[in-house]
C-alpha cells in the first residue's frame, strides 16, 4: 500500500504549493502526509503560512482520501530538519497494565512529567522510540521484506 499511497498523494498535490517532495507514513489508524517545502522556508512563520494557504486544498484532498483509502489523513510541512504537524490524531489503544507498571504511570504523574497514565504511557512510547530508534527501524525493514515475499508468493494462494 505505502507506493501506491504515496502516488496516490503526489499526484493531487497542487503545483502552486511548491513541494520538494513527500513523505507519507501511516499506519492502520491514520496516514501522515509531510509536504516538504525545501530548506528556504526553514522557519515557522513560513510552516504557518503554508499551513493557512493550504488548509482548503488540504481538507479537499484529505476527504477522497479519507473515502479511496478508508482512514483518516493528518498533515504537516518539512522545511530542512524543521517539521511541523499541523494535524494529528489521538488513538485510543486499550492495555491491562500490572500494579508495578502502573507505579511507573504514576510516578511520572506525581513527578509532573505527566497529566494522566494516558499522557504517561505516550511518553514512554516516545522514549523508545527515540532510544531504541536504530532497533525499531530494523524491525520495520524486517516486516517490509516479508511483506514483499508474501506479494511474490504462489498466485494460486492470492485468491483465497
Amino acid at each position: 500500500m505505502h507506493a501506491h499511497c504515496e502516488e496516490w498523494f503526489a499526484s493531487r498535490i497542487p503545483a502552486h504549493w511548491g513541494a520538494k517532495g513527500l513523505d507519507v507514513a501511516f499506519d492502520q489508524d491514520e496516514i501522515l502526509v509531510i509536504v516538504d517545502l525545501g530548506p528556504e522556508h526553514a522557519d515557522l512563520k513560513s510552516l504557518r503560512l503554508f499551513r493557512e494557504a493550504t488548509r482548503d486544498e488540504r481538507m479537499t484532498i484529505a476527504v477522497d482520501a479519507e473515502k479511496h483509502f478508508e482512514t483518516k489523513v493528518s498533515w504537516g510541512a518539512r522545511a530542512g530538519d524543521l517539521v511541523v504537524t499541523f494535524t494529528t490524531y489521538s488513538v485510543p489503544v486499550m492495555t491491562r497494565l500490572r500494579m508495578q507498571e502502573r507505579q511507573v504511570l504514576d510516578t511520572l504523574i506525581n513527578a509532573g512529567v505527566a497529566r494522566s497514565r494516558s499522557d504517561a504511557l505516550a511518553w514512554c512510547v516516545r522514549l523508545v522510540g527515540e532510544n531504541e530508534k536504530e532497533w525499531i527501524d530494523a524491525l520495520r525493514s524486517a516486516f517490509e521484506a516479508v511483506a514483499t515475499e508474501r506479494e511474490r508468493g504462489p498466485a494460486s494462494r492470492r485468491g483465497e
